[in-house]
């Protein structure tokens, strides 16, 4: 058994190697074979070539045998007949004293007319042997003058019957000549009763006819091959390397050349294309100018509104200040509406805060400040910017954060923005109840849910929720004065992290967002650390124990206070060791 065990490792370190090396010589013909479009033209029409001569050689080969041997039984039946009647001649001049034997070997003779050099007597259907042989009774043996064990015995029963036959056969003479031939037998009418004429026909020129025309025809059939590839491959090239033009020319005009175009010749089917694919060209350049243009524009209309509006913002800011601050000197109604005035332009900067950032990333002037930053610090920087709406809604904030630092490069600025929308987001639906902010991370990645337990989306609403200014109910007023624009901004800077933003959510049963970051920038996320979809395990209802609460999925976590005086209000909580 160790023995075997050895050679099978023995046989297996041999044919590894090998098996390895035509697994990657496999490979590189399938990648060529997919690659390369000339290669295909080319092995197709060779393939289809091949079958092609392949059929006409077998069918004119099978038609060409056919008519030799045809031709050779024609001659061998009229050179029986000349046969038949010298073997009758001979046979009836005879003496009577004469043995069988000896007169059917002379009628033999007669037959052939052969001499001492010239070996077998040669007639219209070429060379050919004879055999006399008449017939006895058993137990007595037949009469025969020539090679009768060349004879078949089948063939013989056709002629006891008087018929004249033909049959294919095998033979070898004593003159060196062993193959195929052609033997005629009939009955002789003669002085001797019973006799049987065999004329044997060797078929050695027709086989030397046969090979040379299968060995012309394989000569022929090659260097139709060789031709028809070299014509493939031109004509494929001549297709292909407009083709190949027109490739690079369109990865030139992908890059940003826009003046690139294709060589217009003639007035076929790929001139025609170049005019096309050149028309083309022209009217993508005119449209990506005039979008350059707009764009151009857009900034610029940007920068002078936002300088524009500005600087009567700050002057109506400072006046309506400077009336609130003197407004415990106003009646009631005046009183009212200074309040909210000042509140009305706090929403409107904000607003115009979020125009201004969601026209930098249509006009794809975002830009990210990237550093090295504990996701933790933002979890927490966020909280404490939304526990002022957390407290007036009387919704909990459960924080689950892990112990171990999760380092990424990421802009703190953004990052905290987008936990903050989101927190701002599941307060606003969130009914009063709890609001969980986890984050976890693994190799690649890290990720923060978001989850509440509110009115939830209805189905199709989790992509309509990035839209901007949209509202699953128009009457719903937001608690956090948002301006509309939150998730839309939210998700085009996970995006410009190449990260994601999701979101799930079921009626009645609350909603999920997740955010997905790469812990380094330009690595491709493939999944994430977090579950979207929550557990089907029901949540526990009202608000959770003191000091201990039980997340969605099921996980147990204890408060930490963000601040001793917020404790009772904002607890933060991670998951028990």
């Amino acid at each position: 058994m160790i023995r075997f065990s050895r050679t099978r490792r023995r046989i297996n370190g041999t044919f590894t190697p090998l098996l390895r090396r035509f697994k990657n010589l496999s490979h590189s013909l399938g990648h060529l074979w997919r690659r390369s479009l000339q290669l295909r033209v080319v092995v197709s029409t060779l393939t289809l070539s091949l079958v092609g001569i392949t059929i006409l050689g077998v069918v004119l080969t099978s038609q060409i045998t056919d008519r030799l041997l045809e031709a050779k039984i024609t001659a061998a039946t009229e050179e029986m007949d000349r046969a038949r009647s010298t073997v009758q001649a001979e046979l009836a001049g005879a003496d009577d004293g004469t043995s069988l034997s000896t007169r059917l070997d002379g009628a033999r003779a007669a037959l052939t007319n052969r001499d001492a050099d010239a070996g077998a007597a040669s007639g219209a259907a070429g060379t050919f042997d004879s055999v006399l042989v008449v017939p006895a009774d058993p137990p007595r043996q037949p009469t025969s003058s020539g090679p009768i064990e060349q004879i078949p015995d089948n063939l013989r029963d056709f002629v006891k019957k008087d018929q004249v036959s033909y049959q294919f056969a095998t033979v070898s003479d004593p003159d060196g000549y062993a193959g195929p031939a052609l033997i005629v037998g009939s009955p002789a009418s003669a002085d001797v009763s019973n006799l049987q004429l065999y004329l044997v026909f060797p078929l050695a020129a027709e086989e030397k006819s046969l090979s040379l025309m299968r060995g012309t025809m394989l000569i022929g059939g090659a260097v139709l091959l060789v031709l028809l590839a070299a014509i493939s491959m031109l004509v494929a090239r001549q297709v292909v390397l407009p083709i190949r033009s027109a490739s690079r020319i369109a990865e030139r005009f992908a890059d940003g050349r826009l003046k690139e175009r294709m060589p217009v010749r003639g007035e076929d089917d790929m001139a025609r294309l170049a005019v096309s694919f050149n028309d083309m060209a022209e009217s993508l350049s005119k449209q990506i100018t005039q979008l350059e243009e707009f764009g151009n524009l857009q900034k610029r209309f940007t920068s002078d509104v936002s300088h524009e509006l500005r600087t009567p913002l700050t002057t109506v800011r400072m006046a309506a200040e400077l009336i609130h601050d003197g407004s415990a000197d106003l009646d009631p109604a005046m009183r009212r509406s200074s309040q909210l005035l000042v509140a009305e332009l706090d929403r409107f900067e904000s607003l115009l805060n979020d125009l201004l950032e969601i026209s930098r990333h249509d006009a794809g002037v975002a830009e990210l400040s990237n550093e090295q930053l504990d996701l933790r610090m933002s979890a927490r920087a966020a909280v404490s910017t939304i526990r002022h709406l957390a407290r007036e809604s009387g919704t909990e904030l459960i924080l689950d954060l892990p112990d171990e630092p999760v380092i990424a490069s990421v802009d703190p600025r953004r990052v905290e923005r987008i936990l903050r929308n989101l927190l701002a987001n599941a307060i606003d639906h969130g009914e009063g109840k709890p609001v969980l902010l986890r984050l976890r991370a693994d190799a690649d990645a890290a990720a923060f849910i978001v989850r509440d337990q509110g009115i939830g989306l209805r189905p199709g609403e989790e992509k309509l929720v990035f839209n901007r200014f949209w509202r699953s109910d128009p009457s719903r007023v937001r608690r956090s004065g948002g301006t509309g624009l939150g998730l839309a901004i939210s998700v085009e800077d996970a995006r410009l992290h190449d990260g994601r933003l999701e979101a799930w959510g079921e009626p009645g049963e609350g909603a999920c967002f997740r955010l997905t970051l790469p812990l380094v920038r330009g690595h491709k996320i493939t999944s994430s650390p977090l579950p979207l979809k929550p557990s089907t395990r029901k949540h526990a209802q009202g608000q959770p124990i003191p000091g201990t609460a039980r997340s969605d999925d099921g996980l147990e976590v204890r408060s930490e206070s963000l601040d001793p005086d917020e404790a009772s209000s904002v607890p933060m909580l991670r998951e028990r060791p």
